[in-house]
């Protein structure tokens, strides 16, 4: 496959940019199970039985709270140890 004369396949930084997509879904899937887990796992009992974390049911802290510091921390993980800085200045790619 040809665009602009660079051939996709061979070309690294489009290997790199979808292994980084493919890292960049399955952030989204966990985040989502994590949330959707707690929200309606704990959330599913009636209001009278729900127990609370720092004032919260702890459905909610759960979910939202402790699921948002866990991305946070997983997000920058991710972007400090397993993407990769990559240039797309075509001028690079001619000097090749």
């Amino acid at each position: 496959m040809e665009n602009n004369g660079i051939d996709l396949h061979s070309d690294p930084r489009y290997r790199i940019a979808n292994r980084e997509a493919v890292i960049g879904v399955v952030l989204v899937i966990i985040n989502f199970v994590w949330w959707y887990g707690f929200a309606y796992g704990l959330g599913s009992a009636p209001p009278e039985e729900y127990t609370f974390v720092f004032g919260l049911p702890a459905w909610f802290f759960w979910s939202c709270v402790a699921g948002f510091l866990l991305m946070v921390i997983l997000v920058t993980a991710v972007v400090k140890f397993a993407f990769t800085d990559v240039s797309f200045d075509e001028e690079e790619e001619e000097s090749r």
